[in-house]
């Protein structure tokens, strides 16, 4: 077993409420980082927390694991849905992750076994693989043959320059950028939508942002260019540079991992996007200007400007 360099010493802390906040006396826009949430293993349930360390990266272990295949190909809840039952909880050394009728997993924070090189999307990159427990952990619940990955802090895998303006933002295992920026009010406007249609609401797991928003119209995350959110020891300033395409994984129930198409067809109605050719998109993809290395926390005020083209 090979000792893992920690990707920080500071660990998340559980949920609670975010107490209300004033916003910065700056920016046009004044919001709440009303919600933080961290999904360590690419695809399975994420945590919701009271705070995160930034990284440049993202939030501190977000997707930091990840599935693949026997060929080294990553896996999502698109091939296995029933991922979204895998529920992890952050603990001081490790992630505990359990799932119906298994036993439960403790994943090290500090510790991997062997080299592996696997392909996620268009990158092909060296990561370190987590042994044959978690591997046959994974298998018997999916019923697949799947091994556990860990990213490799020596690899650089940077998002798309083309909508990061010419910024390298590094990534772990996320599917294109560290952050995923969404709000409460957006998810209220889905589910008013729902509701006409006479479906159950959703929660803001099925879309399974990092970093919510409170304070704020329905989806004007969409308007914003920069967010600056006030820290204890500074100010973060993280740009919002791509709407978030949605493939069919908000239609996966989180509780039951059965799929749907109310969300889907839903959004189908008043979310196609003229930016990305008609597709569907919740959310926008944001990455870290300035900030990493301080403590985000529910509650804190954020100030923004609106995008302009």
């Amino acid at each position: 077993m090979k000792a893992m360099p920690p990707m920080s010493e500071h660990r998340p802390s559980p949920a609670a409420d975010p107490a209300a906040a004033l916003a910065p006396d700056e920016g046009g826009v004044r919001a709440q980082l009303e919600g933080l949430f961290v999904h360590p293993v690419k695809s399975c349930a994420g945590v919701a927390v009271r705070e995160a360390l930034l990284t440049e990266a993202g939030l501190d272990l977000d997707r930091a694991w990840m599935l693949v295949d026997e060929a080294g190909e990553f896996v999502t809840q698109r091939e296995l849905p029933q991922l979204a039952r895998v529920v992890p909880r952050l603990g001081v050394s490790d992630v505990v992750l359990r799932a119906p009728g298994m036993l439960a997993l403790h994943l090290a924070a500090d510790a991997v076994e062997a080299p592996a090189r696997v392909r996620i999307w268009d990158d092909e990159v060296d990561a370190w693989d987590m042994g044959d427990l978690a591997a046959q952990w994974f298998s018997d619940f999916t019923g697949q043959r799947l091994r556990l990955v860990r990213f490799d802090p020596e690899v650089r895998r940077l998002s798309s320059l083309r909508w990061t303006g010419g910024v390298e933002a590094p990534n772990l295992f996320s599917d294109g950028f560290p952050l995923l920026v969404t709000s409460s009010a957006s998810l209220a406007g889905l589910n008013e939508r729902l509701a006409a249609a006479g479906h159950a609401p959703v929660d803001l797991r099925r879309f399974r942002p990092n970093l919510v928003l409170g304070g704020v119209e329905p989806h004007d995350e969409d308007r914003l260019a920069e967010l600056r959110i006030r820290t204890d020891t500074g100010t973060v300033r993280l740009a919002l540079v791509k709407p978030c395409a949605r493939c069919p994984i908000p239609d996966v129930d989180p509780d039951s991992g059965a799929r749907g198409t109310a969300v889907g067809d839903t959004l189908r109605g008043y979310r196609a996007d003229a930016r990305l050719d008609g597709a569907l998109t919740f959310g926008m993809n944001a990455i870290v200007l300035e900030g990493a290395g301080q403590v985000l926390r529910g509650g804190l005020p954020v100030a923004a400007d609106w995008a302009f083209d």
